[in-house]
């Protein structure tokens, strides 16, 4: 989910600053990415839906939600289609009358910041999506928030890798060389056969670690891994047009629609190191708290299963820039954002984003080298 706007929470203005800001760059992003991937005009960008949520929360005062017109607005979205990329919005459904009052908060802190936030009754919900329980007492739309398909955006970015010439080596680093006090590359462990014609080590000028949950294997960074568990369903026909997202039995619940019928439901968040286990418990509370809010997941087909670790942070922040030493730098700690932020990361190693840069610099933490 690209979702800054429906993710907000009271205690992290910062990262609502940064998925703001990196959810502006993704319609260049994707068209860049599509172009670099060799996507054919079928696949490639069609028509634009609404402009994303593209608004500094400190520069907003006077904007009404969902009118486009508060300071830094960026340009429409365009779909695209070979990324499944798509900006129909974000609803988030409330059922009891505490379930009401918490959504009827949380709008009055968007709409504070200036956020496009749309209150909406239950009968408004089920008009959007008919799908929904009937129990559904009201929601909130963020029609700005958007969502892409990871695995396409992975699949592209190695096919334009590959147009681009740029080489890959599949090999796991297992520490960083340094010559004269900077990292001049990593050292590759095991390493790879003879054949491949890829010797023990890698050097470059400028390495960046972005090895996710196991960049502390590599670097005194405070990174965790945390687990989450999704499932994935398929239908002959959609089940949903935007993604939904609601809170039951306490714990949060997202439904994100994709175009080839496939419906991702998650995703738990377990502080259970770097245990990949998919387990019946979690896959019952997924799909217990997502028939919850549309029944009908039960008449789904299951068509994938997966337990992923999400790198964590002590503030939910990412590490990204200058490492402090010498031709490293981090992008790490992305935590539950990495898709969404990968555009702002790539700007700010690039130098080309000083004024947020601060917000997620490496020094931020004493214990980091």
């Amino acid at each position: 989910m690209l979702a800054p706007v429906s993710e907000v929470t009271y205690t992290e203005a910062p990262l609502l600053r940064l998925g703001v800001a990196s959810l502006r760059r993704w319609p260049a992003f994707a068209a860049e990415l599509t172009a670099d991937a060799g996507l054919s005009t079928d696949a490639g960008l069609v028509a634009g839906t609404g402009p994303p949520s593209g608004i500094e929360p400190e520069s907003s005062a006077g904007t009404r939600p969902g009118d486009g017109s508060a300071a830094g607005a960026g340009p429409g979205f365009a779909e695209v289609r070979g990324l499944d990329l798509r900006a129909d919005g974000t609803l988030d459904v409330a059922f009891g009358a505490d379930d009401m009052a918490a959504l009827g908060e949380l709008a009055a802190y968007m709409e504070k910041l200036g956020l496009p936030v749309e209150r909406l009754t239950g009968r408004e919900c089920r008009r959007l999506e008919p799908m929904l329980a009937p129990s559904v007492r009201g929601g909130l739309l963020a029609p700005g928030d958007a969502w892409v398909d990871p695995r396409r955006v992975t699949a592209a970015l190695l096919a334009a890798l590959e147009r681009l010439g740029v080489p890959l080596v599949r090999a796991r680093a297992a520490e960083f060389l340094y010559e004269g006090g900077r990292v001049a590359g990593v050292r590759l462990a095991p390493p790879p056969a003879p054949e491949d014609g890829i010797g023990r080590e890698v050097r470059g000028d400028r390495v960046v670690l972005a090895a996710g949950a196991w960049s502390s294997e590599l670097a005194e960074v405070p990174v965790r891994p945390v687990k989450g568990q999704i499932m994935r369903l398929r239908s002959p026909q959609p089940l949903l047009g935007r993604c939904v997202r609601g809170t039951v039995h306490g714990s949060s619940v997202y439904l994100v629609p994709r175009g080839d019928g496939e419906l991702v439901v998650g995703a738990t968040q377990e502080e259970m190191g770097f245990d990949t286990r998919v387990t019946a418990g979690g896959l019952y509370e997924l799909l217990r708290d997502a028939r919850e809010l549309v029944p009908g997941v039960t008449e789904l087909e299951v068509a994938d299963v997966v337990a992923g670790l999400r790198p964590g942070t002590p503030d939910n922040l990412p590490l990204i820039g200058p490492s402090g030493t010498p031709g490293l730098a981090y992008a790490t700690g992305h935590h539950r954002g990495g898709v969404l932020l990968a555009p702002l990361t790539t700007a700010i190693l690039l130098g080309e984003e000083s004024e947020l840069a601060a917000l997620c610099a490496p020094g931020r933490f004493r214990e980091i080298s």
